[in-house]
């Protein structure tokens, strides 16, 4: 017999091997197994069998091992890697291999029976002293209604407004499709590692008596191999990951969940560039289950989708629990009349110094990390920047050192100018090292907290920072995007928003609708307990649409408005795309490729391709970086071209080897 295996490769089609003599044919697709691949042993998956090869037999390498342990992968599990392979134009090996654990992706080795049973008795996560269940109110309970009268594959948008219980819902809709089926399976999906602690709480108390996995990538090895064989053995019943669990083995899944659908974390910046929010619907999809994406500020192409009839709108448009939209006042702080000293206006630092006297904590949102964005010399005007990087190096006050957020090249502050000597160096604008300072200064004796990637490089700092907040032994938490997500911040009254206008300006088409998504989860941080609350905004431009928009919680208005704007300037969801970028060590031949990829593309059926361009960060990590943007009005379309452009651009960039990489993306977020 022959089996057809994928492994890790980017082939344009699964290898031939032969199945050794006396192993048993039947059952096979889907299961690991261990091949030869050139002069290395690899991780396969088997997809197919057939009587007699495509070459001749003789020539037939051998399948060294098929993984008999392991129960084989589903065929709905096939069809999604297969589907994400084709959809977002890699190798069906490339998706399927990668999708497994770490304890697969090696080749197994004899003693992996043994291996199996240890992760098999490592312990799931226990139930805790259960919770009894909240009363829904009536939006809650119609949404609930709505997910359970689904019958096969129903994509819901569950639109709520922050802090209206949406939570709530996915767990009360989550009970009752478990309950249906005691082998049902429901998948939970959130953008972000810190957010997975206090949902996972949550799932623990309303299913004590339910094994919950949990999967991301910062669990070690070991632990999300056990948890991920949980899943795929039906042990685990409930499993909540980041976007990696898109990929999860669920053999009986019943129900799937995306929070916070909107975040561009569901989106793979590297390897196939996939989208977990996407692939999650095409799953509900091929599973025949439901699926709901939920979001205060849905994405602008899933709110076209509600609005087409496509997804099925859920409302929740008031907050749970007695808090109401109208409990939080948002109000813009002009700028340009009341001045900031140390990044903070009269108005925010009267705020912060009322609020802590009431009682109340106050959360202070900036998204930039350090003590500051650039270090300058006011003699020549030197500026930092980033040795690799078309980017400044940001000043790190505590270490004493200049840092670039995004390649980590770092070095220790010049005693003097490098340009002129100039012992006066100064540090321009703020990060959040650089609040959290004045903050000390301005409340001497306050409980100041910070949090963002420099302040949790410690496993569980973030979680022990949200704790005390939690707790009430902070009286103001400083942050990133880390402190908008998710949160259930009962004590918090004040929310500070500071460098907002960076974004209003942005050249990205999507730059305000990441803007309003941004802010409105961060004033959606107060008033969650009922106690009326303030969110001030400082910014040049408080008359600005996003920002009046802001002001009134109105998600539809701003979307509307964007919706427009994109259909006229022909921009998403209204056309489809695909970016093909390319670096090199220098600009020129990056350009050269993508300029020989642009002749080779006979666009037709309406398919643009534009010039190439260097990327806005066109220099990173010592590389140079050029696009090419490739658009369709049909999605088919997009995907004719590109099945049979890619090919021949695989073969302008070999020909460039090892001067020019090049990668593909459809869907780009970021152009």
């Amino acid at each position: 017999m022959i089996v057809q295996v994928v492994v890790d490769a980017p082939l344009p089609a699964a290898l031939e091997y032969a199945l050794p003599a006396g192993a048993n044919g039947a059952g096979l697709i889907g299961r690991c197994c261990v091949v030869p691949l050139g002069r290395r042993r690899v991780s396969g998956l088997i997809v197919g069998t057939a009587a007699q090869g495509s070459v001749n037999a003789a020539r037939l390498r051998g399948v060294e091992r098929v993984v008999d342990e392991l129960a084989p992968l589903g065929a709905y599990w096939l069809q999604l890697t297969r589907f994400a392979a084709e959809y977002y134009q890699h190798a069906w090996g490339e998706v399927a291999v990668p999708a497994l654990p770490p304890a697969l992706r090696a080749p197994p080795g004899p003693r992996f029976g043994a291996v199996l049973q240890r992760m098999r008795a490592a312990t799931l996560t226990q139930g805790v002293a259960p919770l009894p269940a909240p009363v829904l109110n009536d939006e809650q309970q119609a949404a609930v209604a709505a997910i359970d009268a689904a019958e096969g594959f129903v994509p819901h948008l569950l639109h709520g407004v922050t802090g209206s219980g949406k939570t709530e819902v996915y767990l009360e809709a989550a009970a009752r499709r478990l309950a249906r089926d005691a082998r049902a399976q429901v998948l939970l999906l959130v953008p972000e590692i810190n957010l997975t602690p206090q949902l996972e709480s949550r799932l623990r108390a309303r299913f004590p008596q339910l094994p919950v996995a949990v999967l991301h990538s910062g669990l070690a090895a070991g632990e999300r191999s056990a948890q991920w064989l949980a899943a795929h053995e039906g042990r685990a019943r409930l499993v909540l990951g980041t976007r990696l669990a898109v990929f999860a083995s669920l053999p009986h899944l019943a129900l799937v969940v995306v929070d916070e659908e909107h975040d561009a974390s569901f989106k793979a910046s590297d390897g196939p560039r996939c989208s977990a929010r996407d692939l999650a619907v095409k799953r509900a999809q091929l599973a025949g289950v439901p699926v709901v994406l939920g979001s205060a500020t849905p994405a602008i192409e899933t709110w076209a989708h509600a609005q087409r009839g496509k997804y099925r709108l859920l409302t929740l448009g008031h907050r749970a629990g007695g808090g109401r939209a109208a409990d939080v006042q948002v109000r813009m702080v002009d700028t340009r009349s009341d001045k900031p000293e140390q990044g903070l206006t009269a108005s925010v630092r009267s705020a912060l110094v009322n609020t802590l006297a009431a009682g109340g904590q106050s959360l202070v949102f900036i998204n930039r990390r350090g003590y500051a964005p650039v270090l300058a010399c006011e003699s020549c005007g030197w500026l930092s920047q980033c040795s690799r990087c078309s980017t400044y190096a940001a000043f790190h006050k505590g270490d004493g050192s200049l840092r670039c957020h995004h390649c980590g090249w770092r070095v220790r502050v010049p005693s003097a100018c490098p340009t002129c000597g100039n012992v006066d160096l100064r540090a321009v604008g703020q990060g959040t090292q650089r609040i959290e300072e004045t903050l000390g200064t301005l409340l001497p004796g306050a409980r100041i907290a910070r949090l963002d990637r420099d302040s949790t490089r410690r496993k569980d700092a973030a979680r022990a920072a949200l704790e005390a907040m939690h707790a009430g032994a902070v009286d103001v938490l400083v942050g990133t995007q880390m402190i908008a997500k998710g949160h259930d911040f009962q004590r918090v009254s004040l929310v500070v928003v500071l460098n907002a206008d960076a974004q209003l300006v942005a050249a990205d088409f999507r730059a305000p609708e990441r803007l309003f998504a941004t802010l409105l989860q961060v004033a959606g941080r107060a008033g969650r307990a009922g106690h009326a609350s303030r969110v001030l905004v400082q910014t040049r431009y408080p008359a600005h649409p996003l920002l009046q928009a802001l002001a009134r919680a109105d998600y539809a208005g701003f979307a509307r408005r964007q919706l427009a704007e994109r259909q006229a300037a022909r921009l998403p969801p209204f056309v489809h795309q695909a970016l093909l970028t390319a670096e090199a060590r220098a600009m020129a031949p990056a350009l050269a490729l993508l300029s020989a990829a642009q002749e080779a593309g006979a666009a037709g059926r309406g398919v643009r391709l534009y010039d190439a361009v260097p990327m806005p960060l066109e220099r990173l990590a010592g590389l140079y970086r050029a696009q090419l943007l490739v658009e369709a009005p049909r999605r088919a379309d997009l995907q004719a071209f590109l099945s049979d452009w890619l090919p021949a651009v695989a073969m302008l960039a070999r020909a460039r080897r090892p001067q020019v990489r090049w990668q593909i993306e459809v869907d780009p977020q970021q152009i």
